[in-house]
């Protein structure tokens, strides 16, 4: 069986790097999205804007809401509307397990990134807890104790 390969920096098209510091990720998931012609053009120009995106289960499918994809730049008057709603593409028992998982209070699915895999856009989903005001500190300060640390051994 063939190795699961990881998004290289290369095909990664976007990152939502506020998302690792404003949650705590519990489990990922991979999804197809459902795009326009002229969307799939701006993700490969890397004009797309994570931050505020989230996705949501309604009546057994999974959308991805507030994700700012730019309209292209050669497009004409078919370009797309930069907010709409995007449907994901996932497998009914993967639809089922996030619905599970996200009925506990204060438990969200964040966009982590989106990229480029066999020519097909792809984005990793995280069901998220969010973290209080204290954790992220403490995450600070454990990341700044570990760099430290490093600095320290790396000159013996």
């Amino acid at each position: 069986m063939a190795k699961k390969k990881k998004p290289t920096d290369k095909n990664v098209m976007a990152q939502n790097k506020k998302a690792r510091h404003d949650y705590t990720i519990l489990n990922t998931y991979e999804a197809g999205i459902a795009l326009t012609g002229t969307e799939i053009k701006s993700i490969r120009e890397r004009r797309v804007n994570l931050t505020d995106g989230f996705a949501q289960i309604r009546n057994g499918e999974a959308w991805l809401m507030n994700i700012h994809i730019s309209e292209y730049t050669q497009g004409n008057r078919f370009n797309h509307d930069p907010l709409r709603n995007r449907k994901l593409l996932l497998h009914k028992k993967e639809i089922t397990r996030l619905q599970n998982e996200t009925q506990d209070k204060g438990i969200t699915i964040v966009p982590l990134r989106i990229y480029i895999k066999n020519g097909f856009a792809k984005v990793l989903l995280g069901v998220a807890k969010g973290k209080h005001e204290y954790d992220k500190r403490e995450t600070l300060k454990r990341r700044d104790q570990k760099r430290q640390i490093e600095r320290v051994l790396k000159h013996y």
